[in-house]
């Protein structure tokens, strides 16, 4: 199979389509080029051509009117094109997976590549550091003695792996929210959500109406977390913050101030604690209540 996409500077869209065909087609051949004839005698082109179209596997957006818009106005550029085709057989047919891949990173890819903006900033001289600035701190200037399809295809299997990775975490989160809607569901007490592992439970218990805090263990360190939980699924504040005797605090100091023995840290911001183990922590929970 030979997949070709443009020469010169590199974007985030053919970069991830090229890497979700990758995926799907690891034995493919990828060409980067504008010459028309090898253009015409590809597999599957991808940004570059002026043309979109499916059943001829011409996956591009430059043409005059683009390629289309979804329904929330954010145009598809080639990710987006290519995974709207393909990202669905990457992700094993799951289609939750596949629509929160798309959100999470195909449309955000696509919107950026469109310069169509998802956010405003608050800094006029500082901005947030983006995969954009990662591409282009990656790119060779005239200095640099790397040529520009080298830095390419050196990138290529990084983003490989990242949207690999992306696609796993997907399928993680959907599986370990079941856990934790039947944790809360079975706890005796609803303020206290005790999980067995650092499952994404912040989407889940800010949506009920009880939950003050969660606890987990550090795949890390082997200590427990007691995390304060959220008003809600985007919010950042919490619903009851630790005591402002204990921010800041840890080891001893911590442990005679809270009275729980094995109580080992507390954020000077007072939304999340850290115990020895399951019981300190909940013990901590009960004190903070």
């Amino acid at each position: 199979m030979i997949i070709v996409t443009h020469d010169g500077k590199f974007h985030l869209d053919e970069m991830f389509a090229l890497a979700t065909l990758k995926l799907l087609y690891p034995d493919a051949e990828i060409k980067r080029t504008r010459d028309v004839e090898i253009i015409n005698s590809a597999d599957i082109v991808v940004d570059v051509g002026g043309v979109y179209n499916v059943e001829k596997n011409l996956f591009d957006h430059h043409q005059s009117g683009g390629a289309g818009k979804r329904e929330n106005g954010i145009p598809f550029a080639s990710f987006g094109l290519v995974w709207k085709e393909y990202g669905l057989n990457l992700c094993d047919g799951d289609e939750k997976v596949f629509s929160l891949m798309d959100k999470k990173m195909v449309q955000p890819i696509d919107a950026s590549d469109n310069g169509y903006v998802l956010f405003k900033t608050t800094h006029r001289e500082v901005s947030p550091y983006l995969f954009e600035n990662f591409i282009r701190a990656m790119t060779p200037t005239w200095k640099d003695k790397e040529s520009i399809d080298d830095a390419f295809f050196s990138m290529l299997p990084l983003l490989q792996t990242l949207l690999k990775k992306e696609i796993e975490k997907a399928k993680y989160f959907f599986e370990d929210s079941e856990i934790v809607k039947q944790t809360y569901k079975n706890s005796p007490d609803k303020k206290i959500i005790v999980l067995e592992h650092s499952f994404p439970w912040k989407s889940i218990l800010a949506r009920k109406k009880e939950p003050i805090y969660a606890i987990h263990p550090d795949q890390n360190t082997g200590n427990w977390i007691v995390a304060c939980v959220p008003m809600g699924a985007r919010s950042t504040d919490s619903r009851k913050l630790f005591p402002a005797t204990w921010r800041g605090k840890k080891d001893s100091e911590l442990e005679n101030i809270t009275g729980v023995k094995g109580a080992v840290f507390c954020h000077d911001k007072g939304f999340i604690a850290i115990a020895e183990t399951k019981e300190a922590a909940i013990e901590l929970a009960n004190k903070a209540l």
